[in-house]
């Protein structure tokens, strides 16, 4: 379980701001997630989720305990335009899996994604002190995929033709990073010249070891 006193109040980049959800994001989550689209990246069954699945999943998700999800929002509009998260906090290996959906599909391929993935990132490994961050994702999502490698992960395993979809069979695809992959690749973008995401965390925001922030993995 995440402790709610170690999630950021904000994480700020250049193109977006990750804030804590509240509950008038629900509509927001209702139209995402009833959208065949949206659904066809993110759900392992076919089509969109009914109404209530979509209610108990934004109040155990996005408003529980159970994981650190933040609402994606545009810095210039404040729009929000997805959602974030890392969950099965494991204190005792340091890890935890990432998620992201962006659900507004006129925000897609605009690098919102890539940024929020990059500012959980910096939370997690710089602030949290996690170890490893993983993920899972449909090989057709190519988008993803390539978004995800530019932020460090690796691909470490596929579970082949695991999910029928459009007719066909795709794997799914298991990747991760890091720690160290994360910090090899901050000190690159350093020594280029890269911007550096601003993070607002908060007041106690400092490097930690995992343990002392999340419960055992049940």
């Amino acid at each position: 379980m995440a402790h709610r006193s170690w999630f950021p109040e904000s994480l700020a980049g250049s193109r977006v701001v990750l804030r804590r959800h509240i509950p008038a994001n629900l509509g927001a989550f209702l139209r995402w997630y009833s959208d065949a689209e949206v659904a066809r990246l993110t759900r392992y069954q076919d089509g969109p989720m009914r109404p209530e699945e979509i209610e108990r999943f934004f109040t155990a998700r996005a408003l529980g305990p159970e994981s650190l999800s933040l609402a994606v929002h545009i810095c210039e509009t404040d729009r929000l335009i997805g959602t974030c998260a890392l969950s099965q906090l494991d204190s005792d290996n340091g890890s935890a899996l990432y998620h992201i959906t962006i659900g507004e599909k006129d925000a897609w391929g605009h690098g919102y994604g890539t940024e929020a993935t990059r500012l959980m990132l910096d939370h997690a490994f710089g602030t949290l002190n996690l170890h490893r961050i993983a993920l899972s994702v449909f090989s057709f999502n190519e988008r993803a995929i390539r978004s995800y490698r530019s932020c460090g992960f690796v691909v470490e395993g596929r579970a082949r033709e695991a999910i029928w979809r459009d007719g066909q069979w795709w794997d799914e695809v298991s990747m991760s990073v890091l720690k160290s992959d994360w910090e090899a690749l901050r000190d690159r973008s350093d020594g280029e010249g890269s911007d550096r995401v601003e993070t607002r965390s908060t007041p106690a925001d400092r490097t930690t070891p995992a343990a002392g922030i999340f419960g055992r993995r049940r």
